[in-house]
């Protein structure tokens, strides 16, 4: 990476200029990415050369790799594996790929392409990306809060995950037969037709999965205690997760390489291996065969838009936040086009996967293929070891589909954990301008905290509390965060406003396609699902028998209510703050966006046609690389007071450690050499220095 360079030129001592990697420049040699601002009265020339796209004090990806895989291992978590499979033979099949596709081109990939962009341009996390439009900017903090629900309980996932990778190195897998401690006499296993599934009766991986690894209680009331292996795998896991993320998207960006491309040599194994098995095609057929009849009723289609976007990601922050590290000029167009098609793709094949060890399972219990299907955790931690434990060198396939299950879930925790922090950090930056250096601390103390919110899931009571969270903690809110940014994008801030800030970033214009859906057609499909949602609300469900109580349904509206609070609270303390007037007015200039919106760098604000910030704005950019900003951030009216802050801002480079001791004291003797005859001229220069 190529540091940034400032170069202060004069007419009588060209060769002897420095940058400040300490090597020799020379003006006729150099390619000056910004224009020359002269001072008035000297022959003193100050130029800024830039690296472009490159944000140094922020951060950027060390390749364009690194944010496509990331994207992509984001997108492609647990959800599906364990949910669109299911959905898929729910809801007619083959049939279901049909308004599947539809929505994913009409709101799910509009959405996704919007957060993206909103992301790349203005550099900065989901919290401050709100600058577009203040009065909202709780949305941002109502994003981290619901980002932080899904850390807590999805790494308590990925412990279960670690247990069961655990107990797979081992000859006989436990959850095989009815022969151990935990087992009750319900237990059946082998074939005896369909005494293994009806009542009464149940299957060892389900006892293993309750009575060894959770010791689940009766109840939600009943919390019990830890269960200390459970703990260990969190702690492990917690632990992972910050290796991955100690050094920010220099780590993780290249963790992704593994957790977004193995689950998918698993996968074809998988596939490979399960198709081989007796009883896999009636299986696949099971997945496949199209019930036309299921198009015509709007629970499909709440499905398939429910899928795209929990399957997508958007409305968590987590877009916004992988895409502020692109570098400006990143096609990221083409990269959303890419990352839902891979996303699509992946569900469709991870349910023939699925399918076909479910339709060898069913053969080999001598039951019908809907007898044995599930969905959710159930999928993942009973039904398929059940199935790979009847296969031939069972613990090998166990130990591949387990370490695929923790790299998926990986892959989309270190994105919102990364989420997490990035916002904390661009927030506290405005306030702290030396925090970024305390990032991996940051991290750190986020990650123990959230461990410790995570203990009580791991209690034997913990499964429903889990349960509870997945169904709460990202629903509704989900869908309203998808719905209002849509609105802000498209009439608050301006469809076609927006559309000249992102021509400029890309170099070509968005087509038609991608208004006609910001303004109309997305928002309507979000509005129907949220409607929907109310109206064909039911209580929550453990399993297919234990409804939650009252209090612990409230306990998840709360949930919910947590992540919408912030947008009310922050949009009511920014209105008071304002200054009185009517209300109309108050609330019209509430919504106006702020003149730190825009990109970060000087350069490319200019190229935007935005005005170039002043110091004081641009040190408190929450992305701001002044290195890159400073030359043109200037008018060339303000010469004496131009030299002046060149002086302060390198010393201050130079305690933050982007410029040496060398670099800081050329610059400041530099300014001597030139300013030193016209201390008549200029003499409040001369009396600072």
């Amino acid at each position: 990476m190529e540091s940034n360079t400032v170069i202060m030129e004069a007419s009588n001592n060209q060769q002897n200029n420095r940058g400040m990697n300490g090597t020799k420049l020379h003006s006729k040699d150099a390619k000056l990415s910004s224009e020359s601002v002269p001072l008035k009265r000297t022959s003193v020339e100050i130029v800024a050369v830039t690296t472009p796209d490159e944000n140094d004090a922020r951060g950027t990806w060390s390749g364009k790799l690194d944010f496509i895989l990331s994207c992509i291992s984001y997108a492609v978590g647990l959800g599906n594996v364990w949910r669109f499979p299911f959905l898929c033979y729910e809801n007619g099949g083959g049939a279901f790929l049909i308004p599947y596709v539809i929505i994913l081109c009409l709101a799910g990939l509009p959405l996704f392409f919007l957060e993206l962009s909103i992301g790349q341009f203005a550099s900065v996390g989901c919290v401050n990306v709100w600058r577009i439009c203040p009065l909202f900017k709780g949305m941002g903090y109502g994003m981290l809060v619901m980002s932080m629900f899904c850390c807590i309980y999805y790494n308590v996932i990925i412990a279960y995950t670690l247990h069961y990778l655990y107990f797979s190195f081992t000859r006989v897998l436990p959850w095989a037969d009815c022969t151990h401690d935990w087992n009750t006499y319900n237990c059946v296993d082998s074939r005896h037709n369909e005494t293994n599934f009806t009542s009464g009766h149940s299957r060892p991986s389900q006892e293993y999965f309750d009575n060894r690894v959770l010791g689940i209680s009766d109840g939600i009331g009943e919390i019990g205690e830890i269960r200390w292996e459970l703990a260990i795998c969190l702690v492990l896991a917690w632990t992972i997760v910050f290796l991955s993320l100690a050094k920010g998207i220099k780590t993780s960006g290249k963790v992704v390489y593994l957790t977004a491309t193995f689950p998918y040599l698993v996968l074809l194994s998988l596939f490979i291996r399960g198709m081989t098995l007796p009883g896999a095609i009636d299986g696949v057929k099971f997945y496949i065969k199209p019930e036309w009849s299921k198009l015509a009723t709007s629970k499909v289609w709440q499905d398939a838009a429910v899928q795209i976007f929990y399957s997508l990601g958007a409305g968590f922050g987590c877009l916004h936040t992988l895409s502020s590290y692109n570098k400006w000029h990143n096609n990221c167009h083409r990269d959303a086009i890419i990352v839902a098609i891979v996303n699509c793709g992946t569900s469709i094949f991870a349910g023939f996967v699925i399918f076909a060890v479910i339709g060898f399972m069913a053969y080999d219990a001598g039951v019908d293929v809907e007898t044995v299907v599930v969905s959710g955790p159930g999928l993942a931690f009973v039904a398929y070891p059940e199935a790979i434990a009847r296969m031939p060198i069972s613990p090998m396939w166990s130990i591949l589909f387990f370490f695929m299950v923790l790299l998926l879930g990986l892959g989309s925790m270190l994105c919102m954990l990364e989420t997490v922090i990035t916002g904390i950090v661009d927030d506290l930056e405005t306030r702290f301008k030396n925090i970024r250096k305390y990032k991996s601390h940051i991290t750190l103390a986020t990650s123990i905290l959230l461990c410790i919110l995570g203990l009580p899931l791991i209690t034997q009571g913990g499964i429903y509390l889990l349960t509870l969270m997945n169904a709460f903690s990202a629903g509704l809110t989900l869908l309203l965060f998808g719905f209002m940014e849509c609105i802000i994008i498209a009439y608050i801030y301006g469809v076609e406003r927006y559309l000249h800030d992102i021509t400029a970033m890309l170099g070509f214009r968005p087509s038609f396609y991608w208004k006609i859906c910001w303004m109309v057609v997305a928002p309507l499909l979000l509005m129907f699902v949220i409607i929907f949602t109310f109206v064909s609300y039911n209580p929550a469900k453990y399993g297919e028998d234990y409804v939650f109580p009252a209090w612990a349904e409230a306990l998840g509206w709360l949930m919910t209510a947590s992540s919408i609070l912030p947008v009310i609270i922050y949009a009511a303390i920014y209105l008071k703050q304002m200054e009185r007037g009517p209300v109309m007015e108050c609330l019209k200039n509430s919504m106006k966006h702020k003149s730190l919106w825009g990109p970060a760098l000087a350069q490319h604000r200019k190229e935007a046609g935005y005005h170039i910030l002043e110091q004081e704005e641009a040190e408190n950019r929450l992305n701001a690389c002044a290195d890159d900003s400073y030359s043109s951030s200037r008018d060339s009216n303000d010469d004496p007071e131009l030299a002046l802050n060149l002086k302060s801002h390198y010393e201050r480079t130079q305690m933050d450690g982007k410029a040496d001791q060398e670099d800081a004291s050329f610059l400041t003797d530099d300014i001597h050499a030139r300013y030193k005859p016209k201390e008549r001229l200029y003499p409040d220069i001369e009396s600072a220095l």
